[in-house]
C-alpha cells in the first residue's frame, strides 16, 4: 500500500487532516518516487492533489538532517510560492524541517537564516535564481551542493518560452553544483496533453531517464454558450444578465483584457449596489496592486458563506488556490484549448463537483472560436508546444551569467559548460564560437590572459536588475488626445495610423503613431470603421482555426447553445453555404466583393502573419483581420494569380537581411537580448519565432480556394 511507504510523520499528517484516502495521483506517484532514481512528471486536472503527490514521496525520501537544502521548489509566479508556502510549512511542521522562500518580495531575515544554516525545503523562481548564481554564486554552492529534489510547478507555463529556456539552462548549472548522485526533478501539470510529454521529457533529462505519470480521471463539465452583441461600451443588457448568471455564486470572470476586467467588476459592482445584492465584486490582474490582489485571493480562499465575483486575467489561471468556484466565466475566445482547460479546472474542484463553464461571445467570430476551442477539448486535443531549438539570444545571457558566476573561464571550459547545457546541444560549436568571438569584439566579454571575463559593454548588462529575467515586458503606448492621455494600450502589427481603435469605453482613430517614444496622438471616429482590440494576442493553432470552418460548414450543438449564439452563428455560415467545402482537404472559400476579394484562410496566426508580410513584399493593397483569418485584398487579384504571387515572394522573405525585415515590421523586439546578437543572428531567430516559413510554404501549395 503507498500509504505504508510513506515516513511516520508524512502519515501522521494525512491523519491529522482526516484524508479519507489517496488519491489516484498520489498513490502513483508515491509507489514511483519512492521506488526508483528517475525524475517524473505528474500530469492530472487541476485539484486533484499533484502537489501532494509530489511532496509527500519526496519528503519521506530525503533526510533532512544532512547539510544544505534538500528539496528546491520552482514556480513560475511569486504569488504560487506565497499560496504553496503556507501548504509546504504545514506539512513540514509535522517534520520539524525549514522551509524558506525565496523571491524579491520575501522576507530577508528568512534568507539570512538559511543562509547561516542551509537546510530543508525552498520555494523560489527562476529569476530568483539567476540572481543568486550571478552575485552570490557561494551562496549557490553552499545552499545547493548536497539538493536532492527539484519539483517543477507548473512545468507546462514554462514549456516554449524564454522562461522557460532559462530555467532549462538554470537546471543544467544547478545539477552541475551536486557531486554524487543525480538531482532528481518532479514536473507537475494539468494541461500538458498526450503530444507534449516528450516536450516535457527532453526539458528535465539529464543524467536519468524520466517517466510520465498520469491520472486521465475526467471532472464533469456543464457548459454553455451565450451571445450578446457589444460595440464599444459594454450594454445594460449584458452586464443585467452577468449579474443574474453570478449573484449568488462564487465566481471567476475571464475576460481577454485588463481594461475589460475592470469594466466589468464596476458595472457589476454598481448593479449589485442598485438591486441590493452582496458587495464582493472584485478585479485581479497585474496592474492591481499586489496587496490587494493577495486579499482577493485570501478573501476567495476563506470565504465559506458569501457568493463573490473575480474578474480576472491570467494571473488566476494558473494553480493559486482561491478556494470553491461554482461557476467560470469566459468572456470572447481563449487563444488556446490548453488556456480553456486551465481556466475550466478553477471551477468546481470539490470532490464529485461539476465544472460549470459559460462561454460568453460578444463578437461573433469570438463566439465560434470558443466553440471550436470546446470540441477540440471534447476530443481530448492540446496544442503541441513548440519549441525553438536554437536561441542564441539566450546563449548571449548565459554566456554573460556564466562568466560573471565564475569570475571568468577558459574559453575551452566556457564551451564546455555551454555544450554540457541542454538548453544549447542543437546549437552547433562553430556557432557559439562565432558568437563568442562577437561577444569579444563588441566589449560583451574581454580575453584576459588565458580566460574570457565579462567586458565593459557586458558589465552594464550584468549589473543591471533586469539582467535576471530573460522576457520582455510589454511594449505600451500612450494615447493622447487634445493634449490628455486617454490610457495605453500595447503595440501591434495592426496598429497604424487611420486604423480606429477602442479604448477607455470610446472610438478613436489613429493620427500620428511615434516609435520612438511610444505614443500615438488620436481623435474621435466617426467613420464607422472597425476598430482593433489593442494587442495582437497571443497565437492561435492551425487546428483550432480547421475546427472553425468544420463548424461553418457542419452541424452546430445548439443542445449547449442559447437561442441568440445560435441564431449569430448561423448568420455568420450563412455566406459560406452556397458552396460546401472540407477543411481537412486544404480546401478555402473567399468571397467577391464589388472593390475586393475576402480570402478566408482558416490556419494559424503564425501562418497568417507570414502571409501577410509575403503581401508587403508583393506590394499588394489590403488588410488582415486575425480573428476572422481573412485577408481583404484589392480587386486585380483573383485567387489564381494572388497566391502564386506570394509562392514566388517566399524565397525573398527567407533569404531578407536585417535591414529589410525591420522594413516591413519585423524585428526582435519581443525578446530582450536578441537586439545584443550579430545581425544575421537576429535574422535567423526572426524567421525562426515570428514566422513560419515553412507552415506557409506548405498553406500555398496544399491550399485550393473557391467562390461561395
Amino acid at each position: 500500500m503507498a500509504y505504508e511507504l510513506l515516513s511516520e510523520p508524512v502519515r501522521r499528517y494525512i491523519r491529522d487532516k482526516k484524508w479519507e484516502a489517496l488519491r489516484p495521483i498520489q498513490n502513483a506517484a508515491i509507489r514511483a518516487i519512492i521506488g526508483s532514481d528517475g525524475h517524473y512528471i505528474l500530469a492530472s486536472r487541476t485539484a486533484s492533489g499533484k502537489t501532494e503527490a509530489a511532496f509527500l514521496p519526496v519528503l519521506s525520501s530525503v533526510d533532512f538532517r544532512e547539510k544544505g537544502v534538500q528539496v528546491l521548489y520552482i514556480s513560475p509566479l511569486i504569488a504560487l510560492i506565497n499560496d504553496q508556502f503556507l501548504r509546504c510549512e504545514d506539512l513540514c511542521r509535522y517534520m520539524d524541517v525549514l522551509v524558506t522562500k525565496w523571491h524579491g518580495e520575501a522576507n530577508q531575515s528568512g534568507k539570512k537564516r538559511l543562509l547561516a544554516d542551509p537546510q530543508g525545503v525552498m520555494l523560489i523562481t527562476p529569476e530568483s535564481i539567476e540572481a543568486m548564481l550571478v552575485n552570490h554564486p557561494g551562496r549557490a554552492m553552499q545552499l545547493f551542493s548536497n539538493l536532492k529534489f527539484i519539483v517543477i510547478d507548473e512545468i507546462h507555463a514554462f514549456l516554449g518560452t524564454d522562461r522557460g529556456g532559462h530555467l532549462q539552462s538554470l537546471l543544467s548549472r544547478i545539477c552541475s553544483l551536486k557531486t554524487g548522485k543525480p538531482v532528481r526533478i518532479v514536473g507537475l501539470s494539468a494541461t500538458i496533453g498526450d503530444e507534449n510529454f516528450q516536450v516535457a521529457k527532453r526539458f528535465i533529462e539529464n543524467a536519468l531517464p524520466v517517466k510520465v505519470l498520469i491520472d486521465r480521471t475526467a471532472k464533469e463539465n456543464q457548459v454553455s454558450l451565450k451571445f450578446s452583441k457589444e460595440d464599444g461600451e459594454l450594454s445594460v443588457e449584458f452586464i443585467e444578465t452577468l449579474y443574474e448568471l453570478t449573484k449568488d455564486k462564487k465566481v471567476l470572470i475571464f475576460p481577454n483584457t485588463r481594461g475589460l476586467a475592470e469594466e466589468i467588476a464596476v458595472k457589476l459592482s454598481k448593479t449589485a449596489a442598485r438591486k441590493k445584492g452582496h458587495q464582493f465584486y472584485f478585479s485581479h490582474h497585474s496592474s492591481v496592486d499586489k496587496e490587494l490582489r493577495e486579499y482577493v485571493e485570501e478573501f476567495a480562499k476563506t470565504n465559506k458563506r458569501h457568493p463573490f465575483c473575480i474578474c480576472c486575467s491570467s494571473t488566476l489561471e494558473l494553480g493559486i488556490d482561491i478556494g470553491t468556484v461554482d461557476m467560470v466565466i469566459q468572456v470572447d475566445a481563449t487563444s488556446s484549448v490548453a488556456s480553456l482547460v486551465q481556466r475550466m479546472g478553477r471551477a468546481g474542484r470539490r470532490e464529485g463537483a461539476k465544472s460549470e463553464l459559460v462561454l460568453y461571445g460578444t463578437r461573433p467570430w469570438a463566439l465560434l472560436q470558443s466553440l471550436a476551442c470546446w470540441q477540440l477539448y471534447e476530443e481530448g486535443f492540446m496544442e503541441p508546444i513548440t519549441v525553438i531549438d536554437k536561441r542564441y539570444d539566450l546563449l548571449f545571457h548565459q554566456v554573460l551569467s556564466i562568466l560573471k558566476e565564475t569570475n571568468g573561464l577558459e574559453q575551452i571550459l566556457l564551451m564546455k559548460h555551454l555544450t554540457n547545457n541542454s538548453t544549447f546541444k542543437q546549437i552547433p560549436e562553430e556557432k557559439i564560437g562565432q558568437l563568442l568571438q562577437f561577444m569579444i569584439t563588441a566589449e560583451y566579454i574581454e580575453v584576459l590572459g588565458q580566460e574570457l571575463i565579462v567586458g565593459y559593454e557586458g558589465e552594464k548588462l550584468t549589473n543591471s536588475k533586469d539582467f535576471y529575467s530573460v522576457f520582455s515586458t510589454e511594449k505600451l503606448f500612450k494615447v493622447i488626445h487634445s493634449g490628455n492621455t486617454i490610457g495605453e494600450i500595447p503595440d501591434s502589427l495592426s496598429l497604424v495610423e487611420d486604423a480606429n481603435i477602442y479604448l477607455a469605453a470610446k472610438i478613436w482613430k489613429v493620427k500620428m503613431k511615434d516609435p520612438t517614444v511610444a505614443k500615438i496622438l488620436v481623435e474621435p471616429a466617426h467613420d464607422g470603421k472597425k476598430p482593433l482590440f489593442g494587442g495582437d494576442g497571443p497565437a492561435v493553432h492551425p487546428r483550432v482555426r480547421q475546427k472553425m470552418m468544420e463548424l461553418v460548414y457542419g452541424i452546430l450543438p445548439v443542445e449547449i447553445m442559447d437561442e441568440k449564439s445560435v441564431e449569430v452563428l448561423n448568420e455568420l455560415r450563412f455566406e459560406f453555404h452556397p458552396n460546401p467545402l472540407t477543411a481537412a482537404k486544404m480546401e478555402r472559400p473567399y468571397i467577391a466583393r464589388e472593390s475586393s476579394y475576402e480570402y478566408y484562410t482558416f490556419t494559424g496566426t503564425r501562418i497568417n502573419k507570414t502571409l501577410w508580410f509575403l503581401t508587403k513584399l508583393a506590394g499588394i493593397e489590403g488588410e488582415m483581420e486575425e480573428e476572422k483569418s481573412m485577408f481583404r485584398i484589392a480587386n486585380g487579384w483573383p485567387p489564381e494569380k494572388l497566391w502564386p504571387c506570394l509562392e514566388e515572394q517566399l524565397t525573398v522573405l527567407a533569404n531578407l537581411d536585417l535591414d529589410n525585415l525591420e522594413k516591413l515590421g519585423l524585428s526582435c523586439a519581443a525578446l530582450k537580448w536578441a537586439a545584443y546578437l550579430p545581425p544575421q543572428l537576429q535574422e535567423e531567430l526572426i524567421r525562426n519565432i515570428s514566422l513560419d516559413i515553412p507552415g506557409a510554404t506548405a498553406f500555398l501549395e496544399q491550399v485550393k480556394f473557391a467562390t461561395c
